[in-house]
């Protein structure tokens, strides 16, 4: 079964919130977001707005290209 576009730009997230060393909370506080919508992102139970990916973006110093990027190795090896 293939992994919905959700789950992947959640786990893309995720994984760049680890090597930012940043918490759900933190990256959540730097969005304006609270934690549990993050970790519905993360999980792939959110669809986030346009504004959103782009605060997810500016909260996590890269460039937009970054969060939707498709080298997944570094997340499953989490």
């Amino acid at each position: 079964m293939r992994a919905s576009v959700q789950f992947k730009f959640g786990m893309r997230v995720r994984q760049l919130r680890l090597a930012a060393g940043l918490t759900q909370e933190d990256l959540a506080h730097r969005c304006g977001l609270f934690r549990t919508y993050m970790s519905r992102i993360e999980t792939g139970r959110a669809n986030p707005t346009l504004t959103m990916v782009d605060a997810l973006a500016t909260s996590l110093k890269v460039p937009i290209a970054a969060l939707f990027e498709t080298d997944m190795s570094a997340a499953s090896e989490s």
